[in-house]
C-alpha cells in the first residue's frame, strides 16, 4: 500500500494501539506525536510506523505534515483524528483558556487537518475517521467543555461526510464508551486544580459532588471491559472496508448512550444521570460513556 494513513495523538493510549493495528494491516502509518521522546520510542515499535511531529493546534505544524505527505507520498489513504484532551470541571468554574484549548484540539484542529489534507485524500479512496465519544451523544455533568467539543465533532463529521461523499472520500465516526487510557489519569490530576481559581463560596457549592463524580468516573473507566483494541478494530474496519459505516459505537455504554439520547425525554434522561452519580451502587447498563 503506497498511500499512508495519518493518525493524530499516537504517542499513547487509543492512538498508539490504533496506529499499531493499522500498521499490522500493511499500511504505512504516520503517527502524529508532539515530543521527540515519543517519536524515538515509536520508531522502534513497528517497521511500518513512522512518527511525525504534529501539534494539531499549530498552523505551522499542520502545514508541515501536509507538505511531508505531498512530497514523499503524493497522496493519503486515510486521516484518523484521535488527538484529544479532556477538561473536567463545573461549567461555572472552567477557565476560558481551558475551554478554548478543548475546542482547538477537538474541533478547530480536526478541521485544520481536513482542509490541509483533503486534496491528498481525493482520488485515493480516501477515508477520514474521527474519534468521538459517547459524551458526544449524552452530556454528563462536569464534562460540559468536553461534551461541547464532542457534540461539535459529531456535527462537523456529519456535514463533512455529506460534502465529500460526491468527491470519493468517506467519513466515519468512532464513538467509544469508557476505556481505560492515560487520559483518565490526566483528568483526575486536572480535576484537583479545577476549583482553585474560583471564589471559595462558588467552589463550595460543587466540591463534594464534583469529587464524587471524578472518583466514580475513574472507577468506571478502570472497571470497563471495553479495551483499546476494540476501538482499534473499528478504525481498521472504517479504513479498509469496501463500505465503511458512518458510525461505530464501541462498548455497551456507548450503545446505551445513543439509545437513551434518542428514546428518553430530557427530564427522564436527567433523572437517570442523577442516579448514576450517587455514591450507592449504579445498575449495569450505564448510559454515560467516556
Amino acid at each position: 500500500m503506497n498511500e499512508p494513513v495519518l493518525i493524530t495523538g499516537a504517542s499513547s493510549g487509543l492512538g498508539e494501539v490504533t496506529a499499531l493495528a493499522l500498521a499490522d494491516t500493511g499500511h504505512t502509518v504516520l503517527a502524529g506525536v508532539r515530543s521527540a521522546a515519543s517519536a524515538e520510542r515509536l520508531t522502534r515499535v513497528h517497521p511500518r510506523l513512522r512518527p511525525v511531529t504534529l501539534d494539531v493546534t499549530s498552523h505551522e505544524s499542520v502545514r508541515a505534515v501536509g507538505e511531508l505527505v505531498r512530497a514523499e507520498y503524493g497522496g493519503l489513504r486515510g486521516l484518523v483524528n484521535n488527538a484529544g484532551i479532556c477538561v473536567t470541571a463545573p461549567l461555572e468554574c472552567v477557565p476560558l483558556e481551558d475551554l478554548r484549548a478543548e475546542l482547538e484540539v477537538h474541533v478547530v484542529g480536526v478541521i485544520a487537518l481536513v482542509q490541509r489534507l483533503l486534496p491528498l485524500l481525493r482520488g485515493h479512496d480516501g477515508r477520514v475517521v474521527n474519534i468521538s465519544s459517547g459524551i458526544g451523544r449524552v452530556a454528563a455533568p462536569y464534562l460540559g467543555a468536553y461534551a461541547a467539543s464532542q457534540f461539535a465533532k459529531e456535527g462537523v463529521s456529519d456535514a463533512l461526510r455529506r460534502e465529500v461523499a460526491p468527491l470519493g472520500v468517506s467519513v466515519s465516526v468512532v464513538e467509544p464508551g469508557a476505556v481505560m487510557t492515560p487520559i483518565w489519569s490526566k483528568v483526575a490530576t486536572g480535576a484537583e486544580r479545577a476549583l482553585d481559581g474560583v471564589p471559595d463560596e462558588v467552589a463550595a457549592r460543587y466540591r463534594a459532588r464534583f469529587a464524587e463524580f471524578v472518583a466514580l468516573n475513574d472507577k468506571r473507566a478502570r472497571e470497563s471491559r471495553t479495551r483499546p483494541e476494540a476501538v482499534a478494530r473499528a478504525v481498521v474496519h472504517a479504513m479498509t472496508a469496501r463500505r465503511p459505516r458512518t458510525r461505530y459505537r464501541v462498548g455497551p455504554d456507548s450503545w446505551a448512550a445513543s439509545l437513551a439520547a434518542r428514546l428518553l425525554p430530557d427530564r427522564a434522561l436527567d433523572a437517570v444521570i442523577r442516579r448514576q452519580f450517587r455514591t450507592d451502587p449504579v445498575p449495569s447498563g450505564s448510559v454515560v460513556a467516556g
